[in-house]
């Protein structure tokens, strides 16, 4: 598949500017990556779970979607799009629509991880001829930061508070990219904001135009949660690559691919230092804390490594 940066950010937004959410949060730049991905004569229905990407970009009676667009519950942005799919074939089957729609939902961690799981899994498992787009901020950020099941183990939420009894959360996090490519759907890949967004820029391609379900996990920084300057946030997600702790890949009918192997693999301190969440681990007699984390993500990227089929 060739790519045009040029060409690539020609085409028209699909996401106006103007909308409310914060300076240097990841989610606005991952809607804007997957829906450049479409093609200008394509039309898209859009759907979000509630969210602070929904909270931002949709305030009544004024919205920054050029593009059809359905603010669904918390649990049932999946669900929502299904329905909506159904309904476009059968009409096209009788012959009342010509146009090509594409069907794009979008939730954040915690609706797509947790709350909204459920109906996420239904669709995949049907085979709806759809794209659900996680963008992971890793916690409940719209209602104030709570911890979900894709916060990082030690981080510090507000219900992970951190002290003299606590050192942050305690339970490792969900890999949800495993669990959807379980559901054995056409595909599934991860990726976030490196280099010149080709890797995005690319699944995102793959998952729109893949006949039948498709799944993408977008690791979208939130400035607030993670407490790093906003200028910073490119730069927190190449730390996220480059120490493996967000690997790129793709699950392409089954196969797996690696997109992206770090010439030096970075030790995990490096993406965690940056981060206002991870203080409490640089503080003297909590280094087993960062040595238990890096043998976590040492764990799983040799996982990966072998199902890629790569030698370590």
């Amino acid at each position: 598949m060739a790519y045009n940066f040029k060409q690539e950010m020609n085409k028209p937004e699909r996401l106006a500017g103007g909308h409310r959410l914060c300076a240097g949060c990841g989610a606005g730049i991952a809607v804007r990556g997957v829906l450049r991905a479409l093609k200008p004569e394509d039309k898209a229905v859009i759907g979000s779970a509630t969210g602070c990407l929904e909270v931002s970009t949709c305030l009544y009676p004024y919205t920054a979607w050029n593009d059809s667009f359905i603010h669904s519950a918390f649990e049932n942005s999946g669900a929502t799009m299904s329905g909506v799919e159904t309904a476009y074939y059968a009409l096209k089957k009788k012959g009342k629509i010509d146009e090509t729609y594409k069907f794009i939902a979008f939730g954040g961690d915690g609706g797509t991880y947790d709350i909204g799981f459920q109906s996420l899994s239904g669709a995949m498992e049907r085979g709806h001829d759809m794209v659900y787009v996680c963008y992971d901020n890793g916690a409940y950020m719209n209602t104030g930061i709570q911890r979900s099941s894709a916060t990082p183990k030690y981080a510090d939420t507000t219900t992970t508070a951190v002290g003299k009894c606590s050192t942050g959360k305690k339970q490792n996090r969900k890999d949800l990219t495993e669990v959807i490519a379980a559901h054995h759907i056409p595909y599934v890949a991860q990726t976030t904001f490196i280099g010149n967004f080709k890797d995005l820029h690319e699944k995102a391609e793959k998952a729109i135009y893949t006949e039948g379900s498709a799944f993408l996990n977008i690791l979208a920084p939130c400035p607030r949660g993670w407490r790093y300057n906003s200028e910073d946030m490119m730069e927190i997600t190449k730390l996220a690559v480059e120490t493996c702790y967000w690997p790129l890949y793709e699950v392409v009918d089954g196969e797996y691919k690696l997109s992206y192997r770090p010439k030096v693999k970075q030790p995990i301190e490096n993406f965690l230092k940056p981060q206002g969440r991870f203080k409490h681990l640089f503080k003297k007699g909590n280094e087993h804390l960062i040595a238990e984390i890096q043998e976590e993500v040492d764990r799983r990227w040799e996982e990966l490594l072998k199902l890629c089929g790569e030698e370590l």
